[in-house]
């Protein structure tokens, strides 16, 4: 009689757990047996003259020009009835909540979609872009942008066939970890490398996903690097890309040569949260554009040999699986004594343009996907030190793993725990908001989610799953 009970207890709690679990996380699978479709779109998002720029504190003066246009690149995966829309975007960060919260609800009303991912390439010559602004009304730019962003993705949905994936892995080295840390512990910052001096931790990996049509077409390129785009500095007043975007198009420009198709390119920021290009921040009156182009001809490149290399595969039994949590962390600084340095270090204008909402704590998006039961990706919402990439591939469980900073929103810089006992920028700094142990926790998070879409974690101890 007490075992019956506690069997049939057991069973209730398991029941509502799951329940539970899907209308939190939004976990997503795919019927099995239907082929995987792809479709691709890209919009001009470039604003108007005259806004505020992203990336650097001492840049008040609005920008001035466009050097070369920004755009929001659009992927629409669909296996069965799951339908996943990746949004990469020419900007510093993501949008604010509210108006990722209209994309996610057009895309659903108008392409069925049931997923959207929205990542930042991080260039530091783009838009200031705010959680809340001052005025309580999101910018006219914005608003266009995310208008032209919706309309993209239909159209991306409406193009999708039947596509076919490949991975693959290479080498680029165009960047170095700018906090030196020296022998009697302490930190020294520098911002730029140009004679290339080695430095530790890097992650040199280009991983490459490619997205084939069903006839071995390229439709997608999806490169996955981990570098800050800052080779302009806070002197330039134009919008660029930066080096992703001549990644971009020499991937582009070179595939189409080996094959006749120009497939359109994804850069997919990964954890630079401590990685400087070579050559950053260099004065627009030093040929800036020129090492804009080296170091993204250098990384276009390696991508397009990988890329060329990759021999993608129909899967029989696609699928495209998701999970997006909510995890809540404390902010790490007295929220008073935070906003009054801030105000004291760089004037009130500082809470108007840049700084977050200081509240005590921060929910923060972490989503874990999984397609075809082999290509995973993990993201966190702001700037990851190195080390989380390179420790999530390494313990990933799936065989190609993918790492996604700056996605589905910002809460700035996120240090591992030794590198924030250490000091230096990014660790202690105005940029740093949330607790100590985040980044750690979060991939931690996702390498369980990847183990449980796998079907490798049982939601019942194995002694009692039979009884």
């Amino acid at each position: 009689m007490h075992q019956r009970r506690l069997r049939n207890l057991l069973k209730s709690r398991s029941l509502h757990l799951r329940i539970l679990t899907l209308a939190l996380c939004l976990m997503s699978h795919s019927a099995k047996g239907a082929p995987l479709k792809a479709g691709v779109a890209k919009v001009d998002i470039t604003p108007p003259t005259g806004v505020l720029m992203w990336g650097y504190f001492d840049r008040l003066t609005p920008s001035k020009a466009t050097l070369d246009p920004l755009y929001a690149r659009v992927l629409v995966l669909e296996a069965g009835e799951t339908r996943l829309a990746l949004v990469a975007l020419d900007l510093g960060r993501a949008f604010g909540p509210a108006s990722l919260a209209r994309l996610r609800e057009a895309a659903r009303k108008s392409s069925g979609i049931s997923y959207l991912l929205v990542v930042a390439s991080h260039t530091h010559a783009g838009p200031v872009i705010q959680d809340e602004y001052p005025s309580g009304q999101v910018p006219a730019w914005e608003t266009a942008d995310l208008d032209k962003i919706e309309a993209a993705i239909d159209e991306a949905h409406q193009r999708a066939v039947e596509a076919r994936l490949g991975a693959g892995h290479g080498v680029a080295y165009i960047g170095y970890n700018r906090r030196r840390v020296n022998s009697d512990g302490t930190v020294t910052m520098f911002w730029s490398n140009p004679t290339k001096v080695p430095t530790s931790p890097i992650d040199p990996t280009v991983s490459v996903l490619r997205v084939d049509t069903a006839d071995g077409k390229p439709l997608a390129v999806l490169v996955n690097y981990a570098c800050h785009p800052v080779v302009f500095g806070a002197d330039n007043l134009e919008y660029s890309a930066d080096f992703p975007g001549v990644m971009t198009a020499t991937v582009e420009s070179q595939l189409e040569q080996a094959g006749g198709t120009k497939p359109l390119c994804f850069f997919l920021q990964g954890a630079p949260g401590d990685i400087n290009p070579y050559y950053a921040t260099i004065p627009r009156q030093e040929d800036t554009v020129k090492w804009r182009d080296w170091t993204g001809q250098r990384l276009g490149e390696e991508a397009a040999r990988v890329a060329n290399s990759i021999r993608t595969e129909a899967h029989p039994e696609a699928s495209v699986q998701f999970v997006e949590d909510t995890l809540t962390f404390h902010l790490r600084w007295n929220p008073d004594r935070f906003r009054q340095a801030l105000l004291a270090a760089y004037g009130a204008d500082i809470l108007k343009n840049y700084a977050p909402a200081i509240k005590p704590e921060v929910a923060m998006s972490v989503t874990t996907l999984l397609i075809n039961k082999r290509i995973a990706f993990m993201t966190m919402p702001g700037e990851p030190f190195v080390d989380f990439q390179v420790n999530w591939r390494g313990r990933c469980p799936a065989p190609d793993a993918f790492f996604l900073g700056y996605a589905n929103g910002y809460y700035g810089y996120f240090p591992t725990i030794h590198a924030a006992s250490e000091g230096g920028y990014g660790t202690a700094s105005a940029t740093t908001w949330v607790e100590v142990g985040a980044g750690e926790r979060m991939v931690d998070h996702a390498i369980v989610r990847t183990y449980e879409m796998l079907g490798r974690l049982s939601d019942m101890p194995e002694d009692l799953k039979n009884k």
